[in-house]
């Protein structure tokens, strides 16, 4: 082994951290979103750990909700990935394929995927821990609907800065999503986040579908408000998302940078 040759290859990997930002988020985000997530989690359980009652259906709950947001979010991401990788990019921007059809393709197959991944979840947690999604009741099938279009609000949101910046956005594909996860307050309620931090938090339509979650959960009564806050926020966001991608689609064929990503 010679030590250039070594140095060489560290020093070529090192050289894309310079000026991506995607990647040194990479490397800082996660330890420090894991930081942040238990460390909120370990308040709650111990400011709140007298008046919680049944930890388990709190978290598994919210964790079978989570996952239908990611793979909603990933259901456009990946797709649109795939053609990527396939090469096939040029050739469908090329066709007479409309940016809405694209975008209802993808929103299709994020359904199908959110089908399926729940059901497995769902069933794997009432064999394995005896617990029951439908517990939530009712309420379930409004929180799905509005998780599932704030999933589609990030992927569509993600397709578009891959679609823009390249190959080093593609790291987004995946935690794209997860930057959110702490102001979503999947495991612990929005007031034990610090003030400013819930400011944002309520901006976020995620936030309020797990906050309903637990209202239903520990006092039955109804999350109206936490829904009404959600559908309002998802139904706002989600026009501006697809204005922005539209935006997008017409920049990158104007730069030609279809043929650079799509290559």
């Amino acid at each position: 082994m010679k030590l250039h040759r070594i140095t060489a290859l560290i020093v070529r990997h090192l050289y894309l951290y310079r000026r991506s930002l995607p990647r040194i988020m990479e490397i800082f985000y996660w330890p420090f979103l894991d930081l942040v997530i238990w460390g909120f989690i370990t308040l709650y359980l111990a400011r709140y750990q007298s008046q919680v009652p049944g930890f388990v259906t709190f978290f598994l709950g919210a964790l079978i909700l989570w996952d239908m947001l990611f793979r909603s979010q990933q259901g456009i991401t990946i797709s649109f990935l795939e053609e990527l990788w396939a090469r096939n990019l040029m050739n469908l921007f090329a066709s007479p394929l409309k940016p809405s059809e694209f975008l209802t393709a993808t929103m299709a197959m994020s359904v199908m995927k959110v089908t399926v991944v729940s059901i497995v979840m769902a069933g794997c947690a009432l064999v394995f821990y005896s617990y029951n999604i439908m517990v939530i009741g009712a309420w379930l099938m409004p929180f799905v609907l509005n998780l599932v279009v704030t999933g589609w609000i990030i992927g569509v949101f993600t397709t578009s800065l891959i679609m823009r910046f390249g190959q080093e956005a593609e790291v987004l594909a995946w935690s794209m999503v997860f930057l959110f996860q702490p102001i979503s307050c999947v495991f612990y309620p929005m007031e034990v986040l610090p003030k400013w931090l819930q400011m944002i938090a309520f901006v976020n339509p995620a936030a309020h579908i797990f906050e309903g979650m637990r209202t239903v959960l520990s006092t039955d009564a109804s999350p109206i408000r936490d829904l009404a806050w959600a559908v309002c926020l998802n139904g706002a966001l989600l026009v501006g998302v697809v204005a922005w991608f539209y935006r997008t689609v017409a920049y990158c064929k104007d730069q030609g940078l279809l043929v650079r990503v799509g290559e």
